[in-house]
């Protein structure tokens, strides 16, 4: 019988955000008899880590007190070079920065970095970095079509370099079943919302003004926003100013994020720019209603009036509109909702992109 093939999986820290959950489900999914995944990290505590023990899966915490630190990537290559990994892979941008030149110095594995967002987003000393670990690596993984073309377009990566593999979710976790609502939302006829990161690119003043626009369309309509951010002041100061309260709820970031978006019946991810979004793809699987702007990952994502609505960004009159035909049309919104968490179980769960990703490794160690 084959003996399985040591891959180390990197990231900066195991706590909350999109690449580290990505890196869990991709590290709990992949084929253990086809691979022996152990993941590597800076900081190793958080709530990505708790899952991955519990799963089995080793975890090797590299103390880096900076990305100029010389000691932590002598550390990560000897490490390699000791378990005889035959493959690394970064999942985000610390990890990019560091963990390549390290896999590089070890001399012994093949070396895989991730780009899952625009780097147009990034501090420029970043994106020139991240420029010059696009040609120390055997290949690139993008997580939607957006950045793939972005990758060849603005960065000029080598095409040769560049694997698709969609983001994948679990499905036992997040789908469609509909029980009580979070007691702040018990009085709630229909709830708006979203659960996302506050964040500029996010949009998220044109989900406040639209829902101004169409309050009082119907009795007990809500909007709550799940997160914590830089932005919450100042979307706290819209709310107030728009008049808004006490129908839009602000509510912080939680663990717990399949019980918010099983509580939503319309949810709106208004970006200003996004790749392919945890989020919107949790949302749709958990059988709300999707609307999304029309940036990015979304369109591959949300198939305007079959799996949900897709508006342009900024545009606060055109989402306001939408707002009222999914409010009122009921019938409408069920089938756009049960369509949308198909096509989630059938081509965005953990188990496709781990299907997926493990033909990349196997292609790179053949």
């Amino acid at each position: 019988m084959p003996i399985p093939t040591p891959v180390l999986l990197m990231v900066r820290a195991l706590d909350l955000g999109g690449s580290e959950r990505q890196l869990a489900e991709m590290a709990m999914s992949l084929d253990r008899s086809q691979f022996d995944v152990r993941v590597g990290c800076f900081h190793a505590a958080g709530l990505r880590g708790a899952e991955l023990r519990a799963a089995g899966v080793p975890i090797v915490e590299f103390p880096v007190p900076s990305l100029a630190s010389v000691k932590g990537a002598l550390r990560i290559a000897a490490y390699i070079r000791e378990q005889g990994i035959r493959l690394v892979h970064t999942f985000d941008t610390s990890a990019n920065l560091y963990g390549v030149p390290a896999a590089r110095m070890a001399g012994t594995a093949r070396v895989i970095s991730s780009q899952r967002a625009d780097r147009a987003l990034m501090p420029p000393l970043y994106r020139h970095g991240l420029r010059v670990t696009d040609h120390l690596v055997d290949a690139i993984v993008v997580n939607c079509e957006f950045v793939r073309r972005h990758m060849l377009e603005e960065e000029k990566a080598p095409a040769g370099l560049i694997h698709l593999c969609y983001n994948g979710i679990d499905t036992s976790v997040f789908h469609r079943v509909r029980g009580a609502r979070p007691r702040v939302l018990r009085d709630a006829s229909l709830v708006v919302g979203v659960v996302c990161a506050l964040r500029p690119e996010k949009g998220l003043e044109t989900l406040l003004d639209a829902f101004a626009a169409m309050r009082g369309l119907e009795p007990g309509v809500k909007l709550v926003l799940v997160g914590s951010g830089p932005c919450l002041g100042n979307l706290q100061h819209r709310a107030r100013t728009l008049g808004i309260p006490p129908d839009c709820l602000f509510e912080p970031a939680s663990p717990r994020v399949a019980d918010w978006l099983q509580a939503i019946d319309i949810f709106v991810l208004p970006s200003l720019s996004e790749a392919l979004s945890n989020s919107l793809m949790e949302a749709m699987a958990c059988g709300c209603c999707a609307v999304a702007s029309r940036v990015g990952g979304n369109p591959e994502l949300v198939a305007h009036g079959e799996t949900g609505m897709l508006f342009q960004p900024r545009d606060t009159a055109g989402l306001a509109q939408t707002l009222r035909l999914l409010i009122r049309e009921g019938a409408l919104r069920g089938k756009l909702a049960l369509q949308a968490a198909r096509a989630i179980r059938s081509r965005f769960s953990r188990e496709a992109s781990a299907a997926r990703m493990g033909e990349i490794y196997a292609g790179l160690l053949g």
